[in-house]
């Protein structure tokens, strides 16, 4: 059984896009604090193995902007993405941004050490510091080199993975999730294919009242069997004290932000791409997200169903003549046909902020501050009754 009308991909995950890489990595130190003063990461997305010259049609939908993804600017200028995108912790954007050209550099500087080639890299980032010592700026460049280095096509580890290390979500801990959904379509000469959209998110937002899943407002009745539980369990018990306290602690609290990434080999032109990245509100929406003032929430889609060449043009080269308009072809969805695209969309994002919940794990952080990982005995009782 599966969430919505369409049949996840073999693997269930960004990867399950023919060509797209990722790896997680997490950075966790014990030298501080005993209960772990740093609790952060690196998600690294190669949107294909050739990205620096072969860039994918890419487009950007900003829900709510108190958030920070570098790069965005030019793709919505060109529509295009020949940057790999680093999803990682606030305050290590710059260090992302490095590692990135860092690893640029190494591979196609010519032989002189020179580098006449142009591109912006794409990194985004959620705050960790309820968890990290966000100010010990732990993510250094050589992180993203590796990262880099390290991509592969198997699933995406969930949970309290990568960037997601040390996020929240919907007052439990939260993380990294992904999730994919194949859909049956048509090719140019009419004959049957089927496109898959998978998405990414690194959730790190929301209070735990407005939580639900598949319909059932689970955050109001955690809170409440939590609270039970308390006054009728036994008071010394660890789990029920501080998740109790977790629901009181993010009761009131500030939203935190999420990143998306939808990638899909449909072939998308860049408006139909800002277009999928609107949807993925929907399927933020239908877990609890609203896109509270302080929240950033910024979602970005590229397909992998188009090869764009670019580097086509430096100081000392050139492929093309800047200066000859020139045709290329292309290929493109009928917007009258778009709509199933649309909907599977909305349901691999709720399905990986799911999976962030299920899959994330309580984690003891920076000060000795707990969140709880979502109790999923009580989550299945619920379920249960109410769905």
């Amino acid at each position: 059984m599966y969430l919505g009308k369409y049949q996840p991909g073999p693997k269930n995950s960004l990867t399950d896009i023919p060509g797209v890489l990722a790896h997680t990595q997490e950075i966790k130190s014990f030298e501080k604090c005993p209960e772990g003063s740093i609790n952060t990461g690196v998600t690294t997305i190669l949107p294909r193995r050739s990205f620096f010259n072969k860039a994918c049609f890419a487009g950007i939908f900003r829900f709510n902007g108190s958030g920070e993804m570098t790069g965005s600017h030019w793709i919505d200028e060109t529509g295009l993405l020949h940057s790999p995108i680093i999803i990682t912790s606030s305050f290590s954007v710059g260090a992302a941004y490095e590692g990135i050209y860092r690893f640029c550099i190494r591979e196609y500087a010519a032989e002189d050490g020179s580098c006449d080639w142009f591109m912006l890299p794409v990194v985004a980032e959620t705050f960790d510091g309820f968890l990290n010592d966000i100010g010990k700026l732990s993510i250094r460049p050589e992180h993203i080199v590796h990262g880099m280095e390290s991509v592969t096509d198997a699933p995406v580890p969930e949970g309290n993975t990568g960037g997601g290390c040390g996020m929240l979500c919907h007052g439990f801990k939260g993380g990294t999730g992904s999730s994919s959904r194949l859909v049956k379509g048509q090719d140019a000469g009419g004959q049957e294919k089927t496109f898959t959209v998978a998405a990414l998110v690194q959730a790190n937002y929301g209070k735990i009242g407005d939580l639900r899943i598949s319909g059932v407002p689970v955050g109001r009745l955690l809170a409440k069997k939590i609270a039970a539980d308390a006054t009728n369990g036994d008071p010394n018990s660890y789990t029920i004290k501080s998740a109790v306290d977790a629901v009181e602690r993010y009761k009131d609290i500030k939203d935190g932000s999420i990143i998306i990434i939808i990638a899909t080999d449909a072939p998308l032109h860049p408006t139909q791409l800002q277009r999928l990245a609107k949807r993925a509100t929907v399927g933020l929406a239908r877990v609890g997200g609203v896109g509270h003032n302080p929240s950033g929430d910024i979602f970005l889609a590229f397909s992998t169903g188009v090869e764009v060449p670019v580097q086509s043009v430096g100081a000392n080269h050139r492929d093309v003549d800047p200066w000859t308009p020139s045709v290329m072809a292309t290929e493109m969805i009928d917007d009258n046909t778009i709509n199933s695209l649309f909907e599977a969309c909305a349901d691999a994002v709720e399905e990986s902020i799911y999976n962030v919940l299920c899959m994330a794990e309580t984690t003891i952080g920076y000060k000795g501050q707990v969140a709880e990982g979502m109790p999923l005995d009580k989550l299945a009782e619920i379920m249960q009754k109410y769905a």
